[in-house]
């Protein structure tokens, strides 16, 4: 199976095709940095990250771009209230949203900042002017959209419904209610740059635009972002960048529904926001990542306390069935001198072979031994979690998949005598998913991890010399940083809270 998208501006499901073999243009609308990023945020920073996993994953090379706008109205509102200037504020809350980042696995992209982009958004909408699609207004520059005639395409609406669907303001400086503006002019005390137009800063639609071209191209593979941009902001970006250029913005245009709080909507007016700074003090990033992921990207997501413990319990499920294998892997590794691990190539040889062992039937399989039954559940559970994802990045059916490998480790860890390769090619799937969905935890060594080795080793000698009063300060020491010890056959075993 292909990769398939669900595209908005055509309704259906594409095959797709990037527009250069073997790369991918990803342009995702970030925040607008007055604040922490709200829960809400977390779901289109959280799925498109995903989406650029996969598709590195599957072997394309991704340009990824999610923007900063760190100059609006909020945040010149927000400057006022605090006192302080916006580029101080924006700094502040694109170091928070960072954070918040880096914490919930999906830190790796292009941050461009529309301040560092002024020059290049100007002459983007001088170019519009120069085409006509543009025109200046009481030092304001508007979009014409009567220039544009297949404005509306993407959101499947025209121009005599769309006063229907947004609050229009009487403005008389507009040729049309519908025309947005590109530039602003700069009231007394705020923030500003020189333009052709006067003193002002750029709308909120255009900046979009302009960095998206500067960046990734006149026209890019997939822009994403939250069903509420579908319109107006994304709209009106596909209008003024074909209005300029004469070719599509983007080829694939997806958008992530809602993410409620106790089933209505997030907003201000309800009090119902809540900050993924303040969810983290007491929640697992990687549980939040499982929440957000355990629905399709095209269904709302009702967030609360029960389904973050959902989260809780399932990246618990599959941490154990890892950090078991590792365990039983290390034990056994140690006592086998000279043993080198396969290479990625071999293990996933391995799996290929295994796969083609699963297409039999159970006949002419005939009798299975528990290596071959964990290999062939590994390389099933591989293929799922592949077709899965395959169709527009079904990442509730590909969690399904992690829990049946999951299911197929924990059962071949009951044998009394494991084989390292069979364990070294599970753990090569769970690393394979998870390079995806990222809900492993502590994949990486923190630093510290040698001194619990050196904790847990000197807590085993006072038990070896009936020292438990020393035993157990470690135990407690331990368990006072997160750490749990497990007594297990094949030894101790240690995982973080």
């Amino acid at each position: 199976m292909t990769l398939q998208i669900y595209n908005t501006l055509s309704r259906t499901k594409e095959e797709f095709r990037p527009i250069e073999p073997g790369k991918v243009s990803m342009y995702v609308c970030g925040p607008t940095v007055y604040d922490y990023i709200h829960i809400g945020n977390s779901r289109p920073l959280i799925f498109f990250d995903t989406v650029r996993r996969y598709l590195e994953y599957v072997g394309y090379e991704v340009n990824y771009v999610v923007n900063f706008t760190d100059v609006d109205d909020k945040l010149i509102k927000r400057s006022l209230e605090r006192g302080v200037p916006v580029p101080e504020l924006a700094n502040t809350f694109i170091d928070a949203y960072l954070q918040d980042a880096r914490a919930l696995g999906a830190e790796k992209a292009l941050h461009p900042r529309v301040t560092e982009n002024i020059d290049e958004i100007v002459a983007f909408i001088a170019g519009l002017v120069e085409k006509g699609a543009a025109y200046e207004s009481g030092g304001d520059v508007f979009f014409r959209t009567k220039a544009f005639p297949k404005y509306g395409q993407l959101s499947h609406k025209n121009l005599d419904e769309l006063q229907h669907g947004i609050r229009i303001d009487v403005d008389e400086r507009k040729e049309s209610p519908h025309d947005f503006v590109l530039w602003k002019a700069a009231k007394p005390g705020e923030i500003r740059w020189p333009s052709p137009w006067g003193e002002g800063r750029p709308g909120w639609h255009i900046e979009c635009s302009a960095m998206a071209a500067k960046y990734l191209g006149e026209t890019i593979d997939i822009h994403g972002g939250g069903e509420d941009l579908e319109f107006p902001h994304h709209e009106c970006e596909a209008a003024q960048s074909e209005a300029l250029t004469g070719k599509p913005l983007a080829r694939y245009w997806m958008h992530n529904r809602y993410l409620n709080i106790a089933g209505e909507k997030m907003s201000k007016s309800l009090g119902n926001g809540l900050t993924v700074h303040n969810i983290l003090q007491s929640a697992k990033p990687e549980a939040v990542r499982f929440v957000i992921l355990s629905a399709h990207y095209r269904s709302p997501i009702n967030f609360g306390d029960e389904s973050l413990r959902q989260g809780e319990a399932g990246i618990e499920r599959i941490n154990n069935s890892y950090g078991n294998l590792i365990h039983r892997l290390r034990i056994l590794t140690e006592a086998k001198t000279g043993w080198q691990p396969f290479t990625a190539e071999k293990l996933d040889a391995q799996l290929a072979e295994a796969l083609q062992t699963a297409g039999l039937a159970d006949e002419e399989r005939g009798a299975e031994t528990a290596e071959a039954e964990a290999l062939r559940e590994s390389a099933l559970a591989l293929k799922r979690f592949g077709e899965r994802m395959d169709d527009d990045f079904n990442t509730p059916d590909a969690i399904t998949a992690l829990f049946d490998l999951t299911a197929a480790t924990n059962k071949y860890l009951l044998v009394d005598h494991a084989s390292i390769d069979v364990l070294q090619a599970l753990k090569r799937a769970f690393e394979r998913m998870d390079a995806v969905l990222g809900l492993l935890m502590n994949a990486a060594d923190t630093g510290e991890d040698a001194e619990i080795e050196r904790l847990i080793e000197e807590r085993q000698e006072a038990r070896r010399s009936r020292n438990f009063g020393r035993a157990d300060e470690i135990r407690d020491e331990l368990a006072g940083r997160g750490i749990l010890l497990e007594d297990t056959a094949q030894g101790v075993r240690w995982r973080r809270k």
